[in-house]
């Protein structure tokens, strides 16, 4: 973790601090400064930490959309509503809206677990900030390898030229963990999404079948069968049952 922020950090650094010097000959302001320490190191001046830091933060969106219950979330509604075949009803951004609120429920407990052990601490000043970070990516490494095929982590650690990994969350690198639990999530989100679709697949079947015995060949299946689809939708109350099942194949309610 901490080698990945390094890595973002002088990234960003190479391309920010080239800029800022540019713009401090003309202007004529120090703006940034990066001092040796006594042990060999180097310190960034405030100015440069804040640049580089709000670079990183623009990956943060992606980073916490892929490393949480979003993506299995968001894909099984999707093709939910395609079962349904209701086009573009709920839209996008209420689909969008449902997955994140639903993922901050299904999160809450890991986001429980950070404040307490590395925010909390931090703003207490008890601990350090690469300390506070180490022990915020416990509990969510935790959550990622509980939901990561054990398939998957061998895959990409094969991928990658690395021994096979017996699946602790201490041995397990965030360079392999984030791309097999994306795999894994993809995996179980189609499965999801295919147990829900066959009970509207058979209805859709029952209507062609009927529409093709009474010679209605012209008219379209779909157009029948969405009342259908609809009304046994609501009469299992599903989007309970789909919302609790999200919810379950996380954490057993």
């Amino acid at each position: 973790m901490r080698r990945s922020w390094r890595l973002v950090a002088a990234a960003a650094a190479g391309v920010l601090v080239p800029a800022a010097g540019a713009l401090a000959q003309t202007s004529g302001v120090e703006i940034l400064t990066v001092q040796g320490t006594p042990d060999g190191g180097e310190t960034w001046s405030v100015s440069l930490q804040v640049l580089v830091f709000m670079t990183a933060l623009s990956l943060l969106p992606a980073l916490l959309i892929t490393m949480t219950s979003f993506t299995r979330i968001l894909i099984v509604l999707a093709i939910l509503r395609q079962g349904l075949g209701t086009q573009q009803t709920p839209s996008n951004q209420l689909l969008v809206g449902i997955a994140l609120f639903l993922s901050f429920f299904v999160m809450a407990p890991v986001g429980e677990r950070i404040y307490t052990e590395a925010v909390e601490p931090y703003l207490e000043s008890t601990i350090s900030a690469p300390s506070a970070l180490e022990a915020a990516a416990a509990p969510l490494r935790e959550f990622m390898l509980a939901h990561t095929r054990e398939a998957d982590l061998a895959l990409f650690a094969s991928l990658a030229g690395r021994e096979p990994l017996d699946g602790s969350g201490e041995v397990v690198p965030f360079s392999l963990l984030l791309p097999a639990f994306v795999t894994s999530e993809l995996k179980t989100a189609f499965q999801i999404g295919f147990l829900l679709l066959i009970p509207f697949l058979v209805i859709d079947l029952v209507v062609a079948s009927v529409l093709m015995s009474m010679g209605m060949v012209m008219l379209s299946p779909l157009i029948i069968s969405l009342p259908f689809k609809i009304m046994l939708f609501v009469l299992v109350d599903g989007w309970s049952l789909v919302m609790t099942t999200l919810a379950g194949s996380f954490y057993r309610l």
